[in-house]
């Protein structure tokens, strides 16, 4: 591999813009006129993006997304590394499943690919997976989550973090009560009844944070809240650490934007799980992510064929794409808003992600003699959404026609690039 040299770059967009070598995978330093050379132009240096939380849909679904074409989305994103959900057909809840998402992953060698292992055998929430044996396996397995369902039963939720504290992994839950769900379709409030639509409570995912929250207090292991989409879910969180518990929060891009005003077109491209909230919740996840009551962002990519979205509200399959958007979106409420720098869009991004997931080469600091996992941001640039021109198979986009700010322009993985001038490197 030839040594990279990244010239005219500005490392957490501050400072004056400096040259930087790239060699054997590595930060190096001086400069090698053998290099090849990425002109910067003054964009900004920031770790590559670790996303928490990516539905690659394979095995089971390639009709929808595989791991190339997830993978090849990810890179043109600013991603090095993603974390693949368990709830594929099959169930990864077992070492063979596990092993094949992350050989795919090195196969397709654009970003580091990690399975999540379920929770619970078939994500039923009945019994606890082989939480050990894939932890062993070659997978490494150090996330485990059954994201779609929630671990809803407190005896297994107890369980397995216990069980997970002997394994040095960390349990990510898709909070949600299923008995105050039964039916629901939007968020529980005054759109949902002027549209007819049967209600999602906040109290919901608040309730299960909150239990689950004094679970992992109690038997002082780890837990992850997956996709925080209300107020009062951040109220918990920031009462639970208060208190020292071992939580970590993820929250999406497209909780950060959009309300469920969108509703009113019945359009289903606009269904998530959660659902979408209001104008209030949007701005005190804001502030949380800014705070850092919630760690990090994580996309909840969620790729679906044109018939599970095509149709009518109700028989739609929630979920939106993220990958290639969520730099965007963080950019317009965060960035421009002021309630982040782009140091701190490296924290939410990068940093935090690498920490709760245990990754010892991502989210590193830019530095001499770190791993060479970086993304360049030009953040003076606009582009348009367009869901049939993204590298996913399906197209599934909220924000289909909305221009967006900053825009990727490099993506690095161990010093090879991936995606360049939005673009799969050759």
């Amino acid at each position: 591999m030839n040594p990279l040299l990244l010239k005219g770059v500005r490392p957490y967009g501050e400072g004056e813009p400096i040259d930087l070598l790239i060699r054997d995978g590595v930060i190096a330093e001086g400069t090698d006129e053998n290099a090849e050379i990425i002109e910067g132009n003054g964009a900004v240096l920031l770790p590559g993006f670790v996303d928490l939380h990516t539905h690659l849909r394979e095995p089971g679904r390639e009709d929808t997304e595989t791991i190339e074409t997830g993978s090849k989305a990810a890179a043109l994103g600013g991603y090095t590394a993603v974390f693949a959900m368990a709830n594929t057909d099959p169930v990864a809840d077992n070492a063979v499943i596990v092993e094949h998402v992350a050989r795919r992953g090195q196969e397709v060698g654009l970003v580091d690919v990690h399975p999540v292992g379920a929770v619970t055998v078939g994500l039923k929430g009945e019994k606890l997976a082989e939480l050990g044996t894939m932890a062993k396996s070659k997978a490494n397995v150090r996330v485990f989550s059954d994201d779609g369902h929630c671990v809803h039963d407190p005896l297994i939720m107890r369980r397995a973090l216990e069980y997970s504290k002997s394994l040095g992994a960390v349990i990510a839950q898709h909070a949600e009560e299923p008995r105050l769900t039964v039916g629901a379709q939007a968020h529980e409030g005054e759109n949902a009844s002027r549209l007819g639509l049967q209600g999602w409570p906040a109290a919901a995912e608040e309730s299960i944070v909150a239990r689950d929250c004094i679970l992992a207090k109690q038997v002082d292991a780890r837990l992850h809240v997956c996709h925080v989409s209300t107020t009062g879910t951040a109220d918990v969180l920031k009462w639970a650490k208060a208190r020292g518990t071992k939580v970590s929060a993820e929250v999406t891009p497209h909780h950060l934007i959009l309300t469920d005003d969108r509703l009113s077109t019945y359009d289903p491209v606009n269904k998530v799980n959660p659902p979408l909230r209001t104008q209030a919740d949007v701005d005190a996840l804001r502030q949380a992510l800014a705070d850092g009551t919630i760690d990090c962002v994580a996309t909840d990519h969620a790729p679906h064929a044109v018939q599970d979205k095509d149709c009518e509200w109700s028989a739609a399959r929630p979920g939106m794409l993220g990958l290639q958007t969520a730099l965007g979106i963080v950019a317009e409420t965060m960035v421009k808003t002021g309630l982040l720098d782009w140091r701190g869009v490296a924290r939410v991004m990068s940093e935090r992600p690498a920490e709760i997931a245990g990754l010892t080469d991502q989210g590193r600091p830019i530095a001499v003699g770190e791993p060479a996992n970086l993304v360049l941001v030009d953040p003076d640039a606009s582009w348009t959404v367009h869901g049939a021109q993204l590298a996913s198979i399906a197209g599934n986009t909220p924000f289909e026609g909305m221009e967006l700010p900053a825009a990727v322009t490099a993506t690095i993985l161990r010093g090879r690039v991936t995606a360049v001038a939005g673009r799969i490197a050759e």
